[in-house]
């Protein structure tokens, strides 16, 4: 009898019992916000039913996530098994041939997921990433200073309206600021924000020929706006405030309003997160000159480097973490206010969801009413509200995020920094092959 087969049989039985063979480490980087730090705590029940996966986790701010995934993915180096990325990276990586497919199973239910958030995150028809929350943009205000003062605010409220009421609601003696808005210089930090401030006052990032548009009077209605009322109005060292800075403040009770993602609506909304969670009342983004653009459209998503060398674990984590299962389980975690929102549509039809959230149709609406393909008074030639999806935009909007936060500052003045980001924003559409 030839021993070695046997031998080799048995050693193969031997680690197929104890999951050797099939053990797994899906290293995750994703983002420091309360609804991936959940998820992580989640987690644990995962790596319990599925004990030859080990989960390992990479938490980082969002300038420093975006930073470190691009730096992988466009290295090919494979630090990463799973990354969180967003509706700008998606087709751009997709596109390239950085990401897998994701061909999720019928049980995942893929037509549940909302349309506008599946064609964001899709190249050519087919799915690579799949979403976390998605979010639109949205007007947060205290009803109990407003009616202290006696303010209303309008159905659809105008930037004008809001720099109006937060001069009446400012009173930092008492630590109460106006107003709440982003000043962290990042395409998706500061310029976030200003892209629909800029859209809504009839600009746009380039012309139909791709040349930059930024030093434009539109671009300088929006700009001049925004610094006025956060420099005015705001809360002091408003330049280091991104989300979770701001999502505090208002929290706390600092702010008179906010004017950011619809995600912070279910953790504002909490009571056990929230001590104005009575108080807290919304409204739509607001408007400039133009309806269009003035509310954005983002996924936080999970996607699947080439690079990694866990597919087969890294897709089923996926899975599981944007699942309707893993909805329930942070409804019961934390309660229905707080499950992640925007992705599926069964979470919207859900009775216990409308009755905790009562932002809930309203945030759908944003949601499903922001067109990334129509986002501008002007014709475009590229897709996106608040950025541009081409993989040039991510330096350009860093580069003019910064300008921007130098604005706010004093560190230059508003035409200065239009200047110089018009100026460098072409450099890097001529390097790019746009211009001549």
């Amino acid at each position: 009898m030839n021993r070695k087969p046997l031998l080799t049989l048995i050693t193969g039985a031997l680690l197929g019992a104890s999951g050797m063979t099939s053990a797994a480490t899906v290293t995750i980087a994703t983002i420091n916000n309360p609804d991936m730090i959940e998820l992580q705590k989640l987690s644990k029940q995962f790596e319990s039913a599925n004990p030859d996966i080990t989960l390992k986790w990479v938490v980082l701010e969002e300038s420093v996530l975006r930073q470190r995934v691009t730096t992988d993915i466009a290295t090919n180096s494979g630090q990463f098994d799973l990354m969180t990325i967003g509706a700008y990276e998606a087709p751009i990586w997709a596109k390239r041939g950085w990401l897998s497919p994701l061909d999720m199973p019928t049980s995942y239910d893929v037509d549940d997921v909302i349309k506008t958030v599946r064609d964001g995150l899709s190249y050519s028809g087919k799915l690579y990433a799949v979403p976390f929350y998605a979010e639109s943009s949205m007007t947060y205000y205290r009803k109990d200073l407003f009616e202290a003062k006696g303010l209303k605010m309008p159905a659809q409220p105008s930037w004008s309206d809001l720099e109006g009421f937060a001069a009446k609601l400012h009173d930092p003696a008492k630590g109460q600021y106006g107003i709440c808005l982003r000043g962290r210089a990042g395409w998706g930090e500061n310029m976030a924000l200003l892209g629909t401030m800029v859209n809504t006052h009839g600009g746009r990032w380039f012309d139909e020929s791709w040349k930059p548009t930024i030093d434009t009077p539109e671009w300088k209605a929006a700009v001049t706006q925004y610094v006025n009322i956060l420099g005015k109005y705001g809360p002091p060292g408003a330049s280091g405030n991104g989300f979770n800075e701001n999502l505090v403040l208002f929290a706390s009770g600092k702010c008179g309003m906010w004017i950011d993602a619809t995600v912070a609506a279910g953790m504002l909304y909490n009571g056990t997160e929230s001590k104005v969670a009575d108080k807290v009342a919304f409204a739509p983004a607001p408007q400039a000159n133009t309806p269009k653009g003035a509310h954005w459209l983002w996924m936080w998503s999970l996607a699947i480097p080439k690079s990694s060398k866990s597919q087969d674990a890294a897709k089923k984590f996926a899975a599981w973490a944007t699942s309707k299962e893993y909805i329930q389980l942070v409804a019961k975690d934390k309660g229905w206010a707080s499950v992640p929102p925007g992705t599926r549509k069964s979470t919207y039809a859900s009775a216990d969801y409308q009755k905790a959230a009562p932002f809930a149709n309203f945030v759908l609406q944003s949601i499903e009413t922001a067109n990334p393909t129509d986002a501008t008074a002007k014709k475009v030639p590229y897709i996106g509200v608040q950025f541009a999806t081409i993989p040039e935009f991510q330096s350009i909007g860093t580069v003019v995020g910064q300008a921007m936060a130098g604005a706010l500052t004093g560190k230059s003045t508003i035409d200065a920094a239009l200047k110089t980001s018009q100026s460098q924003a072409e450099r890097a559409m001529k390097q790019g092959g746009y211009l001549k």
